[in-house]
């Protein structure tokens, strides 16, 4: 056999391991495309199923049987208070643990009472509670829950007032322990009796202070409190003026004018109705939470 036969046979040999390993590296990439294709569709899936239980628990909330009396809008996630006729509205979130949302309070609430009982602003409260999320908490959930049991008895403003007047340290997660809850409700005529703690102990409104709390992280707003004056915010300025008792009564008048007055009905009409409910506060700090 001559050298140059040689030549060529080892030469179509050598192509033809050149494409057997050409095709045996196709054939690895195949498989490993294979491979991570079949991984990012468990992920796929996996992400697709909790997004599902997510939904679910998101879902779980039934607004039919599981929202305080008295709660409006679609998913009955709103308390109000004051007339329902009344010309304005005056939309607040807050969480129960907040200390910016006590500094409002203090600050504005004999305002705010005594606009109610004019029959001038209905609030249209949102009882969030992410403060809990933050420190790994639970004194807000309770709250908001113990909340929606006053309201259930038409006595939520009459808690509200009382919590907020007596709101732990921020750093002190004091509402943890519902039997506090429990013994502040003492302060409201009526309030204190073995179904409210029943309310409170069971969580009988968790559901429902979930869904407000989703509901929260939907609307945009990322800080409490958040206050709008017929949808526009208020705190802690309106239209470039710092919010204060006398000024935030002088933009509700504004936005009246030429309006009939609501008519104020109720478990807290008398109290809202008494002259030592009519005592303006200093203004509040203009900090949020």
């Amino acid at each position: 056999m001559s050298q140059k036969n040689d030549e060529g046979k080892r030469s179509a040999r050598a192509k033809m391991q050149e494409e057997r390993a050409k095709q045996e590296a196709k054939a690895r990439k195949k498989r490993q495309y294979g491979i991570i294709g079949a991984v990012l569709a468990v992920i796929v899936v996996l992400v697709a199923i909790g997004i599902l239980i997510q939904n679910g628990r998101s879902s779980s909330y039934n607004a039919a049987t599981q929202a305080p009396g008295g709660t409006i809008g679609n998913t009955k996630l709103v308390i109000p208070v004051g007339a329902t006729d009344a010309p304005s509205t005056v939309t607040v979130y807050e969480d129960p643990r907040c200390p910016a949302c006590e500094q409002f309070e203090s600050g504005m609430k004999q305002t705010m009472n005594k606009l109610l009982a004019e029959g001038k602003i209905q609030i249209q409260y949102h009882v969030v509670s992410f403060i809990d999320t933050h420190d790994n908490g639970s004194g807000s959930k309770n709250a908001a829950n113990a909340l929606g049991c006053a309201q259930n008895v038409g006595r939520f403003h009459d808690y509200h007032d009382v919590l907020y007047a007596n709101q732990p340290d921020e750093t002190v997660d004091a509402w943890a322990n519902k039997t506090v809850l429990i013994s502040l409700a003492k302060q409201v005529p009526g309030l204190d009796t073995p179904s409210f703690e029943s309310c409170v102990n069971g969580n009988a409104y968790g559901s429902w202070v979930t869904a407000v709390e989703t509901d929260f992280g939907k609307s945009g707003y990322t800080s409490t409190p958040t206050v709008l004056l017929n949808g526009t915010p208020a705190y802690p300025s309106y239209k470039n003026q710092q919010i204060s008792p006398a000024a935030f009564t002088a933009w509700v008048d504004e936005a009246n004018k030429g309006k009939p007055l609501g008519t104020l009905s109720g478990p807290s009409a008398a109290a809202l109705a008494s002259p030592t409910a009519h005592n303006n506060a200093a203004a509040p700090s203009p900090s949020g939470s």
